[in-house]
């Protein structure tokens, strides 16, 4: 009778424990609260928007004339243009005005100075007759071709678009829209945070720029080097970063794949260090890609996909204000990243894996950037679903082969969907995907987490620029210069 009680003591210890073993995980596992930028998105009825937000004409630096840029865009399939000479607002299809300086260096660059623009009406060079439609309204403008009088698209005109700091002696651009700042503005010597501010108080959103090319990690053989927190230089840069958008959050973030990616290819590891500094503090940083395209040949480069329900600014505007887009590529130029997507298509075991495979495989053999071709199939996002109990998050797409899933700068799984249960381990403050495919690479926008444990904000509000003060004492210099070159007297002699 003892051993019989003993032996049911020990089978009732064993069964309390293997009962109560499921319900200490079931107590363990983290409640993640998700928000995502996609929320109020309804993709069963959204359009989607291809947008390249940042181009330049002969009207600064580019080669081509506007006219010749507009035309290229429409042929390859863009909703959404906008024209952002360097420090020349856009203000219209048919209408622009030279920065002086800019003038200059457009007349040397090119041979000569292109006054061109668009007619209401006329005949683009494949033929095809064009117009130019302004809606009463709103201003909107609209470049259309038709073709035995059936329309294609519109392409919208973002107002006002201007690249700021167009004397930058280290490429410190801003890519700002729909508020009228900074036409024949000259300086922006490291200064980000001027046009940030002044397009900030009017009402506008900006954008910094290819920051791989202020900050020099373009320079950088490896990501391991890039943006490492540890030199002193990137940490304040990092910092600077960091503040500016913790301050203005009509500062969208920042461009992460621009103009063929060779600049840009670090600059995922930067948004993923911002998106660690900045999400604790309730601000996410969003990421654009565009073509920066100065030349025909690059215009389809990069994207960025827009969600919105009717082509206007205002649904425009309010949707790169939110968070509603994508940032596509047809480029990647990041080694790391090519090894990465290899690794998941070569376990997947089919002919569109394998073809990815192949592709990054030439790329990484001969060392050149990944390149999807100009007439890829692009992948696409087509749903994004958000279980709150279940902690999960899952992407819907089309023409993908690869999905991986990134937080804090590294890859946790791969695959349509993940439950965020399974990587408590790994995640900090937020997750996103990049979804690859024959055509390129999609970036969501990061889907932010709170949760009991998670990262603590930190103060972004002691950060001093001391960069401002050689900012203040070159800018000077260059702002003189309209004064010590009598420009206009020159381009009034050579009859320009």
């Amino acid at each position: 009778m003892k051993y019989s009680k003993k032996l049911l003591a020990v089978v009732l210890a064993v069964t309390m424990l293997m009962t109560a073993v499921p319900v200490a995980f079931a107590e363990a596992e983290t409640d993640y609260e998700i928000t995502s930028p996609y929320e109020t998105v309804d993709f069963s009825t959204v359009k989607q928007y291809k947008a390249d937000l940042h181009s330049h004409t002969t009207f600064s630096d580019g080669h081509e004339t506007l006219p010749a840029m507009t035309e290229r865009h429409y042929e390859l399939g863009f909703d959404i243009y906008a024209i952002t000479d360097h420090g020349t607002t856009s203000t219209g299809y048919m209408t622009q005005t030279f920065n002086q300086p800019l003038k200059l260096i457009s007349w040397i660059k090119n041979g000569d100075v292109y006054n061109d623009v668009l007619s209401a009406n006329g005949t683009a060079s494949n033929g095809n007759a064009y117009r130019v439609d302004t809606d009463a309204a709103s201003k909107d403008e609209y470049y259309v071709q038709s073709v035995n009088g059936q329309d294609g698209q519109k392409m919208l005109r973002v107002p006002f678009g201007n690249e700021q700091n167009p004397t930058s002696f280290n490429n410190a651009h801003v890519n700002t829209w729909f508020v009228d700042y900074g036409n024949g503005v000259l300086g922006g010597t490291s200064n980000y945070r001027a046009p940030i501010s002044a397009v900030h108080d009017l009402g506008g959103l900006s954008v910094i720029n290819h920051p791989g090319e202020y900050t020099n990690a373009r320079d950088e053989e490896t990501q391991e080097s890039a943006y490492n927190v540890d030199d002193a230089v990137y940490n304040y840069k990092i910092n600077k970063f960091a503040s500016i958008l913790n301050e203005f959050d009509s500062c969208l973030g920042i461009d992460i794949n621009s103009k063929g990616d060779g600049r840009t290819r670090y600059d995922r590891k930067l948004w993923d260090i911002l998106l660690q500094k900045l999400v604790p503090n309730g601000r996410n940083v969003y990421a654009i890609a565009t073509t920066d395209a100065h030349n025909l040949e690059i215009v389809d480069s990069g994207y960025t996909m827009i969600l919105m329900n009717d082509l206007t600014s205002e649904n425009l505007k309010n949707a790169m204000a939110n968070g509603h887009m994508f940032a596509a590529s047809k480029y990647i130029g990041n080694t790391l990243e090519m090894q990465a997507y290899k690794a998941i298509a070569e376990k997947l075991g089919t002919p569109e894996a394998a073809q990815l495979v192949q592709m990054l495989d030439t790329a990484l053999s001969t060392g050149e950037k990944f390149y999807a071709g100009e007439d890829a199939v692009v992948p696409v996002v087509n749903n994004v679903v958000i279980d709150e109990a279940e902690d999960t998050i899952s992407l819907s797409t089309e023409n993908a082969v690869v999905i991986r899933w990134i937080a804090d700068g590294e890859e946790i799984c791969s695959g349509s969907t993940i439950d965020l249960d399974d990587y408590s381990d790994k995640i900090g403050s937020y997750v996103r995907a990049e979804i690859v495919g024959a055509g390129g690479v999609i970036y969501t926008q990061a889907f932010t987490l709170d949760y009991d444990g998670a990262p603590e904000a930190e103060n972004l509000d002691n950060f001093f620029d001391f960069g401002g003060i050689v900012s203040l004492i070159c800018d000077t210099i260059v702002k003189m210069l309209p004064y010590i070159l009598p420009l206009r007297l020159i381009f009034a002699i050579a009859g320009k």
